[in-house]
């Protein structure tokens, strides 16, 4: 690998800065690999050695820049080697960011990823006959993807993707692979990913709009002199999906995706928050932590579930509350009991055993013997010792709805439909429309209401008005007298505070509507909301139809829920 010639004429100082490069690599590598062995879970025993990586990570940028020349002539450095660097010190703080649910370290990602691009560091790869270079390359557009999806710049997404069909192209003419397939699986993903919303906004020149759906300042209702609430902080909170249908991309489904967005505040370049322009060591922390930080698990097994939920309630700091949001398949018990324990009911599937789920190979074990990767509900009864908030996106929600509290701390569960009027056209493959309530209510409501886009000057009246009823739904969930008070123990939370009002504007919309007929087309909860205080109020049905009526829809809801009976 290395370029030298007869060491005898090379100059020792330049000998010792290619002596000095080789070992950095070497470090470097060595360090990168090792984060693979870190546990994924806990919040502790990581943080040293990410930051010995990103310390040798960050030498090893400086110094291949200040010694370039020397490098070149000395060592033969390809740009394809100092792109791979770029790309390795994009995925530490892509990887930063999952472990802390900063946004804030996804731009710095995007940044490198970027460099590599405008750079054209992987150019040359193009022209050397080694597969697995146009591997890297490929990986790299894959990552560089999914950081973009999630900071919401779609437009680069579709240019990225069409640039990363074209090298896939190149990749299997060139070489006669295996693994063609595997990519081209990889460009129908993100294609149906980005196709994924089911309302786009549209400007005057017809060209979309991209929306934010993370948390912006002023985008909750604020607390009002004289709210007795709660001071739970949410912390922690584990997403899991495993919906088979749902179009999903790097192991993230649609649902997983809006939700990790709807527990987000939207990022901030570091940058601009730091003296320290451009620094590669993400050592300024905020003061406190922005974003509850987040387990992502798709399609986790029962003990890896179990794992993480541990971890979590092991290290939850006092005053805070654990979320578990569940978008699965139901499982439904084979025969009912009469006495029907937290253990009869079903629950929800987090992995599927495809030797099990085809067929009467699924009915004839469930006969025997329950499925081993179900969460029941009872699963979740040693973890309601702290505060717990749980959100269930799935056909058998409703198993969730008799939950026991034992332990006297505050517990919600937020409850799905069950099922859907036939007459709606089928989106579950481009999410749930639940979980698309929680994440965006006026997309969930054009949804429903089969508007597929809509002028951005509407769409802004239309949140304008949202963001007042959003304020008259807190007044209602406080001010009542009748509620449980574990929804008020929550409130104090933003992100929770915007997921229970977006959950009653969901509801009351959905029993306005004259397609939902059954009440298994509407959402429920544990404890239960008081129907008249919130979801049946009349003030808020007046505001259902105010909504309707501004988007030329009122001929879509019933004048009151009465008429749903």
């Amino acid at each position: 690998m290395t370029g030298l010639g007869a060491e005898d004429d090379i100059p020792l100082g330049e000998r010792k800065t290619v002596t000095d490069f080789c070992y950095l690599l070497d470090k470097s590598k060595q360090l990168f690999n090792g984060l693979r062995d870190l546990p994924q879970y806990g919040h502790k025993q990581w943080q040293s050695y990410f930051g010995r990586t990103f310390d040798v990570y960050t030498k090893l940028w400086k110094f291949q820049q200040q010694h370039r020349q020397v490098l070149d002539n000395r060592y033969g450095l390809k740009r394809w080697q100092i792109g791979e660097v770029a790309s390795k010190i994009g995925q530490l703080y892509y990887h930063y960011y999952l472990r802390t649910s900063e946004t804030s370290y996804l731009n710095e990602a995007f940044s490198f990823y970027s460099a590599i691009r405008q750079r054209s560091y992987y150019y040359q790869v193009s022209k050397e006959e080694r597969p697995e270079l146009v591997v890297k390359k490929l990986r790299y557009y894959a990552r560089y993807i999914v950081v973009c999806l999630l900071l919401n710049k779609m437009d680069l997404v579709k240019v990225l993707v069409k640039e990363l069909s074209e090298e896939i192209e190149d990749y299997t003419q060139r070489f006669n692979t295996e693994d063609q397939l595997e990519w081209n699986l990889v460009l129908q993903e993100v294609a149906a990913f980005v196709e994924a919303d089911p309302v786009i906004v549209l400007n005057d020149d017809n060209a979309v709009v991209v929306t934010s759906n993370r948390l912006l300042e002023g985008g909750v209702p604020p607390l009002e002199q004289g709210m007795v609430v709660g001071q739970l902080t949410l912390a922690d909170a584990l997403i899991i999906g495993n919906c088979t249908a749902q179009v999903k991309f790097s192991e993230l489904t649609v649902d997983m995706f809006r939700m990790l967005q709807a527990l987000e505040r939207e990022p901030v370049n570091l940058a601009t928050q730091t003296s320290k322009t451009g620094t590669l060591e993400p050592n300024e922390k905020p003061a406190k932590r922005e974003n509850p930080h987040k387990y992502l698990l798709y399609k986790p097994t029962f003990s890896q579930l179990y794992t993480f939920l541990s971890a979590s309630f092991k290290e939850l700091p006092a005053n805070s509350a654990l979320l578990v949001y569940l978008s699965a398949s139901g499982v439904f018990p084979a025969t009912r009991n009469e006495f029907e324990g937290p253990y009869d009911v079903g629950g929800v599937l987090t992995n599927t055993n495809r030797d099990v789920v085809n067929g009467e190979t699924m009915q004839k074990r469930n006969q025997a013997q329950k499925e081993m990767h179900c969460l029941h509900p009872g699963d979740l009864y040693p973890f309601t010792r702290k505060p717990l908030f749980v959100v269930v996106d799935s056909s058998n929600s409703t198993a969730y709805k008799n939950f026991t509290n034992l332990f006297g701390q505050p517990i919600v569960c937020l409850l799905s439909p069950t099922a859907y009027p036939k007459s709606m056209q089928d989106q579950s493959q481009r999410g749930s429309l639940f979980t698309l309530f929680l994440y965006n209510p006026l997309m969930g409501f054009l949804s429903v209401c089969g508007l597929s886009s809509m002028r951005r000057g509407l769409w802004e009246k239309a949140q304008e008005f949202l963001r007042k009823v959003y304020r008259d739904i807190g007044q209602l969930i406080t001010r009542s007298r009748a509620i449980d008070q574990a929804f008020l123990q929550f409130y104090g939370d933003e992100f929770l505070r915007l997921l229970m009002i977006r959950f009653v504007f969901c509801s009351a919309t959905l029993r306005l509507h004259k397609l939902f007929r059954e009440s298994r087309s509407f959402p429920d909860s544990y404890p239960q909301l008081p129907k008249q205080d919130t979801i049946e109020n009349t003030a808020l049905q007046k505001h259902v139809h105010e909504l309707a009526a501004m988007l030329d829809v009122q001929n879509l809801f019933c004048d009151s829920t009465l008429d749903n009976y």
